[in-house]
């Protein structure tokens, strides 16, 4: 019998509406509970008796509880991760043909702070919970009888584990060697998931990349914040004259490089610097580019730096917005889950105004359909995506 907690009194409103989080202050606490391993599988129920399911707890972290199963008599053991991500993957397998993708996307796939990413032969996965942490045996072992991968890497080095007590660190659980490749479109890109960003490689930009591709035929094109190229060289297998992949990862930019060059796609040039000095320096200089991606890391990492990030995000988008070339294209994206996409919006509009430029907005989206949104949590829907026509 798993051990239970229970709702304070009139603190089970969101839970009953079927939110997936319970807070610590929603919960009654007691030294017990508080002395229980964090991660610790438990039943939760409310304060009327109402039976919430099973649920991940951490008496330590703030949200305190992440549902697993809403039946309370279910085991969240070996058997139970191999099915819940069996049904993750059958619905990636009925979505997209290749096995490139996001295999898991946490609450979205009824696993709360797990997030597994799918490279072909390949899989990267971050434990971002105490209970993840702790099934990461049960979980490797699903991932072994489903699709019985050649390497899987822990990506665990997410600053959000310290709110679980969590260290951060990037460990090999199965196979060896840290190189995979994802195929997507007409390129084969190369991987480093030891040492790239997040899990090695962006699925959730897939259809934005193919969006912005296929304006590119015949045109110079600037993919900024480019990490291993995605944007850019999708763009000069589409057919782009000249493509220039800016970012400051000297490591990304060498795999970017040597996959180009694989595709002998010669009209690819990289270039090393913190982005946003250099494309002050390239405005200052006159520097145009017949279509601009500006798709940066996040720059909001807590609720605090809401505000700073959208300037920061308009002061990008006037950067941007003054290298297109009269009748271009600029694609603008955010990643920042703390940034309502409405104010991101409004601070690209802001942005795209100061550059003195008429804009005409072509498309407004988010993730690709294995990145899927879970309805009570608005947050999970974090990619911010914005393409516009300059004059």
């Amino acid at each position: 019998m798993l051990p239970l907690i229970r709702l304070l009194p009139g603190r089970d409103r969101r839970v009953k509406a079927g939110h997936p989080w319970a807070f610590s202050n929603e919960i009654a606490m007691s030294a017990e509970l508080r002395a229980l391993p964090a991660g610790t599988p438990v039943r939760l129920e409310g304060d009327d008796g109402v039976k919430h399911g099973v649920w991940h707890f951490n008496p330590h972290s703030l949200i305190a509880a992440r549902v697993l199963d809403r039946d309370p008599n279910a085991i969240p053991d070996a058997a139970w991760y191999q099915a819940r991500i069996g049904r993750a993957l059958a619905l990636r397998e009925r979505l997209l043909p290749s096995p490139h993708y996001r295999l898991v996307h946490a609450e979205a796939d009824g696993l709360p702070g797990l997030i597994i990413d799918r490279h072909g032969d390949a899989v990267a996965l971050q434990a971002n919970t105490a209970g993840m942490e702790a099934a990461t045996p049960h979980i490797l072992a699903a991932l072994r009888a489903l699709i019985d991968p050649r390497l899987v890497i822990a990506r665990n080095d997410s600053p959000v584990r310290k709110l679980e007590g969590l260290e951060e660190a990037v460990t090999t659980l199965h196979g060896e060697g840290g190189t995979a490749h994802v195929a997507e479109g007409a390129i084969r890109f190369e991987l480093d998931l030891t040492g790239g960003q997040k899990t090695g490689w962006f699925h959730d930009q897939r259809e934005n990349r193919a969006r912005v591709a296929a304006l590119c035929n015949g045109a110079t094109m600037l993919d900024a914040f480019c990490h291993t190229g995605g944007f850019g060289l999708a763009a000069a297998a589409a057919g782009a004259r000249h493509v220039t992949l800016l970012d400051r990862s000297e490591p990304a930019l060498v795999l970017a490089t040597r996959t180009a060059q694989a595709h002998g796609l010669s009209q690819v040039e990289s270039v090393r610097g913190e982005a946003l000095e250099v494309l002050e320096r390239w405005v200052n200089e006159g520097r145009r580019f017949d279509v601009v991606v500006a798709d940066p890391p996040a720059f909001a990492k807590a609720r605090k730096d809401e505000q700073p990030a959208l300037r920061a995000y308009a002061r990008l988008a006037r950067l941007a917005a003054q290298l297109v070339s009269p009748g271009g294209i600029l694609f603008m994206a955010s990643c920042s889950h703390h940034v309502a996409p409405a104010a991101y919006a409004d601070a690209v509009a802001h942005g795209i105004w100061r550059a003195r430029r008429d804009a005409r907005q072509l498309f407004q989206g988010g993730a690709g359909v294995d990145h899927p949104v879970h309805p009570m949590l608005p947050e999970s829907a974090y990619l911010k995506a914005l393409l516009y026509a300059l004059d």
